[in-house]
């Protein structure tokens, strides 16, 4: 393995917690518009974390391609798009931003265990957090003229962001349990830490 990608799947993870908290809506309505919600998964520290999660978990635990390494992401990113246009619709649920951080507590610990689950119910365990993301944002970007665009720049940095977990995730399959543990660990700490100031 290069050991410039391993220096860059331990920069990645040791970067996660320390990205600035970040919504679309919170700058007064200018923050929206397709690149707007490209750059906002990788802004807000909370979406970042648990983007690039998912796919390091499903690397690391993956068997084969199909279903394994792609159930997850693809199961966040078209639940995270269902619960945006719910929250467009006006739908919402209670505890949204506790659920949020209790996803990065929860990928954060899959991660470093390594628990490896049949891939209809990783899918259906992200995807069910994911639906919380996807409303913060659709309720964030109710109302706005091109809420659609951002949330296609929210979804086109999601899938990459996905990506990212999985090329690190790959890489650190070979590197020792250490290092999967100690990103793990920092993601799920977050999680704890932001649980705490909103629960």
């Amino acid at each position: 393995m290069s050991r410039s990608i391993l220096r860059s799947a331990v920069f990645a993870a040791a970067a996660l917690p320390l990205a600035a908290l970040a919504h679309p809506g919170s700058d007064a309505g200018g923050h929206h518009g397709f690149l707007a919600g490209l750059m906002h998964p990788l802004t807000g520290a909370d979406h970042l974390a648990a983007m690039v999660a998912v796919g390091l978990w499903s690397a690391l635990v993956a068997r084969r391609a199909w279903p394994d390494l792609l159930a997850a992401p693809l199961g966040f990113a078209s639940m995270l798009l269902a619960g945006a246009a719910a929250g467009l619709a006006g739908f919402s649920l209670p505890g949204v931003e506790p659920m949020i951080a209790a996803s990065l507590l929860v990928l954060g610990l899959l991660v470093a265990t390594r628990v490896r689950l049949a891939a209809p119910v990783a899918a259906a365990l992200v995807g069910a957090f994911a639906v919380f993301h996807g409303i913060a944002h659709g309720q964030e970007l109710a109302g706005q003229s091109d809420a659609a665009a951002t949330l296609a720049g929210m979804l086109a940095a999601t899938v990459a962001l996905h990506a990212v977990g999985i090329a690190c995730g790959w890489a650190l399959r070979h590197a020792g349990r250490w290092l999967p543990r100690m990103a793990g660990a920092a993601v799920a700490l977050f999680g704890a830490a932001l649980l705490s100031g909103v629960a």
